[in-house]
């Protein structure tokens, strides 16, 4: 491949690939994401002392 080939087929790339997009400083690349807060397992209760209360009369 001669040097002018080289050189068509550069310009040619580089005419199709080109794409603006703006710089992007590294402490910019954060990821972000909204969230809800996840539900109470337990559903506002003490199961620990329900447990306790239904079984305490067991022994």
């Amino acid at each position: 491949m001669d040097a002018a080939q080289q050189h068509t087929d550069r310009h040619d790339l580089e005419r199709r690939v080109h794409v603006d997009l703006p710089r992007v400083r590294p402490e910019e690349m954060v990821a972000t994401q909204e969230t809800q807060p996840a539900r109470d397992p337990r559903g506002g209760r003490d199961t620990d002392t329900e447990f306790m209360l239904r079984n305490a009369g067991v022994l």
